[in-house]
C-alpha cells in the first residue's frame, strides 16, 4: 500500500515547513528545496490514492511498489540528514551536516522527480480505470460515533436454552456450560446477551467476564475477573498469580456466581483458572465457556449443557443482514431481491454477513449492490473457513487508504487485546496516518466510526452517557487479516525486542542480553513469554544499501510495550534508546523509571511519548528538542503520590496536543511571550492533566487558549483553604473548554463547558446551584468527598442540558428536586450511595429519562427507582430501565476502640 509510505513521509516535510518549528532556523537554507518536494509529494498522494481507491483487486501495481519504495526512501533519508544538522555538537559539524543535507535533498529530488513525471503519464492516460469504484471518499452519515447496531438478531432457540441452563437449580458443583463454535459463528454474541439479560441480573449475586485469547495470560485473567467481583485498587495488579487467585476465590464464597470465559483456546488454561472458583454446593452457580475447540468442551464442560452454534438459516441471514445494513430505515423493494442473494452467499456465517453489510451501508445505488453480490458469490469453496477469509479480505480492498492503514494498525496489538481509543488515536496521529490539520482528533474520530460501522471494529466499552468509545478490538479472524495482508504488502515489519533469562538464575543478571528481534515468519508472529516491547519497522527496500537494510536500529520507527512479567525498565534498553535515531512512537508504560532518559532527549522525530515514574521526576530544560512532540504521558507509580517537575522551556513543545502527567506545577511563559507578538503557547493543546491548582495564572491560562480537556489537582499545601479560589477563576477565560476535571472548587465556570467530574472538594450541596446555571453542561459527576452534608434541596430551575448525573460515594441520605430541575436528564447512575433510600419521585416526570443504575446501594433505593419506572408507564412513557448491581440489605454501624497511649474512640460505617 503505497499511500501510507507517501502520507508518512508528506506529515514529515509538513512539520519541516511548519510556520512555528524551531526546525525554521536550522533548515533555512534548505526551505525552497523543502517547499518544491512538498508540491509534487502533494500531487503524488492524490494520484496514488486514486489508484488504489480505483484498485479494488487489492494487488500493487509496479508503480505502487516503486512509489512505496521511493517514499520510504525519501523519508529515512531525509530524517536522517536533519538529524545530524541537529545533533552537530559543534559549528564545524553543524555545517559540514549541512553540506550532507544539501546533497541528499538533491538526490531525493531526482528520485521523486522520476516518479512524478511517471505519475503524471498515469494521470493523462486518465487513470486507467474501465469502471468506477465502489470506494467513495464518504463522510459519514450521522455525527453518532456509536450508531452501530450490538444487538444479536435471530438465534431465540439457543438463547431460550442457554438461559434456562443458567437459571435451573441443580446441585453439586458449579456447572460448566461451553458454547462451542467456529470462529465468527455468534459466540460472544450469545455470552454478551445472556450476560446482559435481566433474568441474569436478578439470580446471580456477582458476574464476572474474561477475555482469554489464543496467547493467555492467566494473571490478566484473574485481574479480570476481580475486577467485577471486589472493589479493586491499583495495587492488585503488582500481586502474584497466585495471591490473585487467593482473593478471587474469597470473593466468590457464599455467593451465586457467573463467570464467563471468553474465547478459551486449550485445556491448560482451564486448569489454570479452575481452581479458583469455590465448588461449594450453592445450587445455582455457573461457569460459562466459549470455545472453537470441541476438546476444551468436553473436558471443561458437562455433555448434556454443552451448546454447539449452528450456521443461520435463511430466514435469520437474511434478518441479521437487513438489521446491519439499514438499521431502522424502511428497506427499498428493488434492494430485497439482491439483498437476499448477499445474505445467502454468506453461508449463514454472523461475522461474514455484518461485514458485508457494513460494506454496503452507506450505499444506496443498486449498481454497487449488484457488484458486491456479483463478488461475493465467485467465491466458490466449500471450507467456511477459507470463504469467511475471502470475504473480509472484501471488505478490506474496499476500504479507502487511510482506512486500511488504521484498520492494519490493529495487528501491531496482541491479539484478542482490549486497546484504550485515546492511545489508539493518538498512535494513528503519530504514526503519520492522518492529516495535519487542526483537528487531527476529529479526523481520527471519523476513521474508528468508519470501521465501526462497517462492522470491522468493535465496541468494548463506551462513555458513561453513550456518546464516546472508550475502548475496542477487533475480531481474531479481522486480527489475522490485518496481521497477513501487512506482511503481503509490505507496510511495514513486527518484530520483538525480547529478554533471554534461559541462561542464568538472576533474572537481573539476564537483563543484560538483548537477543535479536523475533520476526513475523511463515505468517504467524513468534511470541516471547519474556517479551518487552513490540518494535515497528520500515521494510527492506531493494534500493537501500546493504549498511542500512541490517541496521534495524535506525529502521525502526515505533517501540510500543506491552504487559509482561516484569515492570521495572530495562537499563540495557534505556541505553541503547539513542540509536533509535528516527523513533515516532516510544511507549514505555510497562517499565518504572527514576530519573528521565536523557537517550531520549537525542529522539528529535518522537511524536508520541509515554512513560511511567517510580518517584518524583525533574524533566529536563533540553525537552524542548522533541520539537515534534504531539502526545506527552508519564503516569505515576502505582503505590504512591509523585510529582513533575516541569522547565520553563516545556513551552517550546508547540505541536503538543496532549499533556498528561501525575500532578505538575507549569510555569507561565517565558518573558513577554503571553502578548500578540509570542512565539512559545500551547496553541495546538487539546488535553492537558493534572495541573497543580495553584499554577493556573494569567500567563499559563493564555498559554492554553485553546484546550479542550483540562485536569486540575489541588497543591498538597492548600487543604484546608477551599473558600481561596484564588487563580482557578481565570478558568473562566478558557473559552474552548468543554471537559473539566479538579479537586478544588471555584465560582466560576467558561459557559461552553459540557462535562464537569468533581472529586474531593468537600462543597455544600448548595454550591451546586452555580453549576446549575452552566448553559451546556451535559454531564456532571460527583465522586468521592464532592460535596459534604447529608441533604440535597435544588433551590434554582438549572442543569437544563444535563443529559448524565453520576453520584459516587456519597454520605446524601435526603434528595428533594422536581422535574424543573433536571429536565433533560437521560441518566442517573448512584454508586455506593450507601445512606440513600428513595431517589425523587418527580423523576418519573422526566420524559427524557432512560436509565437509572444502582451500584451496592441500599434495597430501598432499588425499590424506589423500581417506583418511578411504574410511574413512567402508568403516565404513558416509555418506562426507565433500572439496572442495580450488588445490591447491598443493610448498613452496620461498628464502634472500635483503639488502645495506645491513650483511648480513643472511633466510628465508622461498612455496608453490606
Amino acid at each position: 500500500m503505497a499511500h501510507a509510505s507517501v502520507a508518512s513521509l508528506m506529515r514529515t516535510i509538513e512539520s519541516l515547513l511548519t510556520f512555528n518549528s524551531p526546525m525554521q532556523s536550522l533548515t533555512c537554507d534548505h526551505r525552497e528545496d523543502f517547499s518544491d518536494l512538498h508540491e509534487k509529494i502533494s500531487s503524488l498522494e492524490v494520484v496514488v490514492k486514486n489508484l488504489e481507491k480505483n484498485n479494488v483487486s487489492g494487488e500493487m501495481t509496479d508503480f505502487e511498489v516503486e512509489v512505496k519504495e521511493v517514499a520510504n526512501i525519501v523519508e529515512h533519508t531525509i530524517q536522517l540528514r536533519v538529524t545530524e544538522v541537529v545533533l552537530a555538537s559543534d559549528e564545524n559539524l553543524r555545517e559540514k551536516a549541512h553540506e550532507r543535507l544539501s546533497d541528499s535533498l538533491q538526490q531525493v529530488a531526482e528520485d521523486i522527480d522520476c516518479i512524478w513525471k511517471e505519475s503524471t503519464k498515469i494521470q493523462d492516460k486518465g487513470k486507467q480505470v474501465s469502471k468506477e469504484s465502489l470506494v467513495h471518499d464518504f463522510s459519514s452519515s450521522t455525527d453518532d460515533i456509536l450508531n452501530v447496531n450490538n444487538n444479536m438478531v435471530g438465534r431465540d432457540d439457543q438463547m431460550k436454552r442457554l438461559l434456562e441452563d443458567l437459571t435451573t437449580c441443580y446441585s453439586g458443583e458449579p456447572k460448566v456450560i461451553p458454547i462451542v463454535g467456529m470462529g465468527g459463528i455468534g459466540k460472544t454474541t450469545l455470552a454478551k446477551e445472556v450476560y446482559n439479560h435481566g433474568s441474569i441480573l436478578c439470580r446471580f449475586d456477582v458476574r464476572a467476564w474474561a477475555t482469554v485469547s489464543q496467547q493467555h495470560n492467566i494473571k490478566e485473567i484473574l485481574l479480570s475477573l476481580l475486577q467485577s467481583t471486589i472493589k479493586m485498587d491499583d495495587t492488585a495488579k503488582m500481586k502474584g498469580e497466585a495471591e490473585l487467585a487467593d482473593m478471587l476465590q474469597k470473593s466468590l464464597k457464599r455467593k451465586r456466581y457467573l463467570i464467563v470465559l471468553d474465547d478459551i483456546w486449550s485445556c491448560q488454561v482451564w486448569d489454570g483458572v479452575r481452581r479458583c472458583f469455590p465448588t461449594e454446593d450453592n445450587a445455582g452457580n455457573r461457569i460459562l465457556l466459549t470455545t472453537r475447540n470441541d476438546e476444551v468442551a468436553c473436558y471443561a464442560g458437562v455433555e448434556n449443557l454443552s451448546l454447539r452454534m449452528s450456521f443461520m438459516d435463511q430466514d435469520e441471514s437474511w434478518s441479521l443482514f437487513k438489521s446491519a445494513a439499514f438499521s431502522n430505515e424502511a428497506l427499498p423493494y428493488e434492494f430485497e431481491t439482491v439483498g437476499k442473494q448477499i445474505a445467502d452467499e454468506c453461508h449463514g456465517l454472523p461475522l461474514t454477513i455484518v461485514v458485508v453489510a457494513g460494506l454496503l451501508k452507506s450505499k444506496r445505488a443498486i449498481d454497487d449492490w449488484r457488484s458486491v453480490a456479483k463478488d461475493v458469490k465467485s467465491f466458490v469453496t466449500n471450507d467456511p473457513d477459507e470463504r469467511c477469509s475471502h470475504v473480509l479480505g472484501l471488505s478490506y480492498d474496499h476500504l479507502t487508504s487511510d482506512l486500511k492503514t488504521c484498520l492494519l494498525h490493529f495487528g501491531i496489538f496482541p491479539e484478542d487485546s482490549e486497546i484504550p481509543v485515546k492511545n489508539l488515536m493518538r498512535s494513528w496521529m503519530a504514526e503519520g496516518f492522518l492529516k495535519l490539520e487542526n483537528d487531527l482528533e476529529g479526523e481520527a474520530e471519523k476513521c474508528l466510526q468508519e470501521l465501526v460501522d462497517r462492522c470491522l471494529v468493535l465496541v468494548c466499552k463506551k462513555s458513561l452517557d453513550g456518546t464516546k468509545i472508550r475502548s475496542c478490538k477487533v475480531h481474531d479472524l479481522i486480527y489475522d487479516l490485518c496481521v497477513r495482508e501487512m506482511q503481503r504488502e509490505n507496510i511495514f515489519i513486527m518484530n520483538d525486542i525480547v529478554l533471554d533469562y534461559s541462561d542464568s538464575e538472576c533474572r537481573f543478571a539476564s537483563m543484560q542480553k538483548i537477543q535479536p528481534f523475533k520476526h513475523v515468519t511463515d505468517g504467524k508472529i513468534v511470541y516471547c513469554p519474556y517479551g518487552l516491547c513490540r518494535a515497528i519497522l520500515t521494510p527492506v527496500h531493494r534500493q537501500l544499501r546493504d549498511y542500512d537494510n541490517n541496521d534495524l536500529l535506525r529502521r525502526t520507527h515505533s517501540i510500543i510495550s506491552f504487559h509482561r512479567k516484569d515492570s521495572f525498565f530495562s537499563p540495557v534498553l534505556k541505553l541503547d534508546l539513542i540509536h533509535f535515531k528516527l523513533l515516532k512512537v516510544l511507549e514505555l508504560r510497562h517499565g518504572e523509571i527514576d530519573n528521565f532518559p536523557v537517550q531520549i532527549l537525542s529522539l528529535i522525530w518522537l511524536r508520541y511519548l509515554s512513560l511511567r515514574c517510580r518517584a518524583n521526576l525533574d524533566i529536563p530544560p533540553e525537552i524542548c528538542r522533541l520539537w515534534n512532540l504531539q502526545t506527552l504521558i508519564v503516569k505515576g507509580n502505582l503505590r504512591s503520590s509523585v510529582g513533575i517537575k516541569c522547565p520553563v522551556q516545556i513551552w517550546g513543545l508547540m505541536q503538543l496536543r496532549h499533556l498528561k502527567l501525575p500532578r505538575f506545577y507549569l510555569p507561565d511563559c517565558p518573558s513577554g511571550s503571553v502578548d500578540k507578538r509570542r512565539h512559545l503557547d500551547f496553541s495546538n493543546l487539546q488535553t492537558i492533566s493534572y495541573l497543580s491548582s495553584g499554577c493556573c495564572t494569567n500567563e499559563v491560562i493564555l498559554g492554553i487558549q485553546n484546550v479542550k480537556k483540562l485536569g486540575i489537582r489541588q497543591d498538597v499545601t492548600d487543604y484546608g483553604c477551599y473558600r481561596d479560589f484564588g487563580p482557578l477563576n481565570n478558568l473562566i477565560h478558557l473559552h474552548q473548554l468543554e471537559t473539566l476535571s479538579f479537586t478544588r472548587y471555584c465560582e466560576t465556570f467558561p459557559a461552553t463547558l459540557k462535562k464537569l467530574k468533581l472529586e474531593r472538594t468537600y462543597i455544600s450541596w448548595l454550591y451546586l446551584d452555580i453549576i446549575a446555571k452552566l448553559p451546556n453542561l451535559e454531564v456532571l459527576k460527583l465522586m468521592g468527598g464532592a460535596c459534604r452534608g447529608k441533604e440535597w434541596y435544588p433551590n434554582v430551575r438549572g442543569f437544563t442540558q444535563l443529559k448524565l448525573l453520576l453520584i459516587e460515594y456519597s454520605f446524601l441520605k435526603y434528595w428533594k428536586a422536581t422535574n424543573d430541575n433536571f429536565p433533560a436528564l437521560e441518566r442517573l447512575v448512584l454508586k455506593e450511595c450507601s445512606y440513600l433510600k428513595e431517589i425523587p419521585i418527580e423523576f418519573a416526570e422526566i420524559p427524557t429519562l432512560q436509565l437509572i443504575e444502582l451500584t451496592r446501594c441500599l434495597s430501598e433505593l432499588g425499590k424506589s427507582a423500581a417506583r418511578i419506572q411504574q410511574e413512567q408507564e402508568d403516565l404513558g412513557n416509555n418506562p426507565v430501565d433500572v439496572r442495580i448491581s450488588r445490591p447491598c440489605k443493610y448498613i452496620v454501624f461498628i464502634r472500635v476502640t483503639l488502645c495506645f497511649s491513650f483511648s480513643q474512640v472511633k466510628s465508622y460505617t461498612k455496608v453490606i
